[in-house]
């Protein structure tokens, strides 16, 4: 009897010594009560391309972060983070419409491969063509022959432009990608066939939600300066060919010959193509404002040749401002989720260092989807 009173108080310390050392084994994290009155917390980030430019043009390497200083609807905000990374270009070439006069399929190419030929090896480009249709030719790659190749090749020609198409795609493209220092350059001259104000309106809105700078090489003026003689029945320089040289000379004979042929046009009274000529005219200056804005507004170059040959000239000055880019970001001080949807803000950066002068303002438009 007193051996099983033995063996039944052993059981007993033993479980006790067991049960302790198990509570102590264990490190538990408490957890918080859920109430409705749970405060929930976001953490914001705003992302900006900014070039540094000394006085004379030039990068400026090294700059930091607190080499700089935010403006958000005029309030000091501090940056939180500064890199530098390869840009990534989507390059957007208008081959279309009817309406053309100086705008040049061979040449808008041309411009185009003057760009990729000044850009950084490392930066990753793309190529985007429109005219009665967009397409994407170019994925992303960081190969120039490559990128050259393919738009010598694949490049083509149509009569409509879909340029508000063209905006809504390549928006779509540059954020599906998921990098960073993203940057797109146009090659237009801001029209559409369709001419869809709401559409028009939309993507602007669209471009403005991004972080993508918005560079324009625009034919406004080029094409403006050809067709102000027509709007008055005059023409001093013969319509452009019905079809580019390079797509005229795999036709066959005969229907090639009609192609390439210009008409010279000396002076016309008809009112429905006087008509149309001011139109045009009008659709021009209309393109040319959009173009502008939208370069302003996103922190862009924009472009206004006189002569093609200044077009060819200045896909460098563009790429000497992309390559000049850091990714700067910040975080807002009024949270963009207490914003509506379509609010905007006006973002301006500036230099607390001697000799560096940064460029970026833009407006960023508050998107629904945040």
């Amino acid at each position: 009897m007193l051996l099983s009173s033995q063996r039944i108080l052993l059981l007993v310390i033993f479980l006790s010594v067991s049960f302790s050392a198990a509570v102590k084994g264990q490190s538990p994290t408490p957890t918080p009560l859920q109430t409705d009155d749970t405060e929930k917390i976001f953490t914001e980030e705003i992302k900006l391309n900014v070039s540094a430019l000394d006085r004379n043009g030039k990068f400026v390497a090294g700059v930091d972060k607190e080499d700089l200083v935010i403006m958000e609807d005029g309030r000091i905000h501090q940056a939180d983070s500064i890199r530098r990374i390869p840009a990534n270009i989507l390059i957007v070439l208008d081959t279309g419409g009817e309406m053309r006069q100086a705008k040049n399929f061979d040449h808008t190419k041309k411009t185009a491969e003057n760009l990729i030929h000044a850009l950084q090896p490392e930066d990753s480009v793309a190529i985007m063509q429109y005219h009665d249709k967009v397409e994407i030719i170019a994925e992303w790659t960081t190969n120039k022959t490559e990128a050259l190749t393919i738009l010598k090749t694949k490049a083509n020609f149509g009569k409509r432009s879909v340029f508000f198409n063209a905006l809504e795609t390549a928006t779509k493209f540059l954020q599906k990608s998921r990098l960073d220092n993203r940057h797109l350059v146009l090659i237009t001259d801001g029209t559409d066939t369709f001419n869809n104000k709401t559409q028009r309106d939309a993507v602007m809105q669209n471009l403005l939600a991004t972080d993508v700078n918005v560079h324009v090489i625009s034919y406004t003026q080029l094409e403006r300066a050809d067709i102000e003689p027509r709007t008055k029945g005059i023409a001093t320089s013969p319509s452009p060919k019905a079809i580019p040289a390079e797509v005229a000379g795999q036709m066959p004979n005969g229907v090639r010959d009609t192609a390439v042929t210009a008409n010279i046009l000396s002076m016309n009274i008809d009112r429905v193509f006087l008509r149309k000529m001011r139109e045009r005219k009008q659709e021009l200056i209309d393109g040319e404002k959009y173009l502008a804005a939208l370069s302003k507004d996103t922190n862009g170059e924009f472009i206004l040749p006189e002569s093609k040959e200044e077009m060819l000239d200045k896909p460098a000055l563009i790429a000497r401002i992309i390559d000049s880019s850091y990714v700067v970001t910040y975080a807002p001080k009024r949270a963009l989720s207490e914003s509506e949807a379509g609010e905007v803000r006006i973002i301006e950066v500036s230099s607390r260092r001697p000799n560096l002068q940064v460029q970026a303002r833009r407006k960023l438009v508050v998107s629904s989807k945040r």
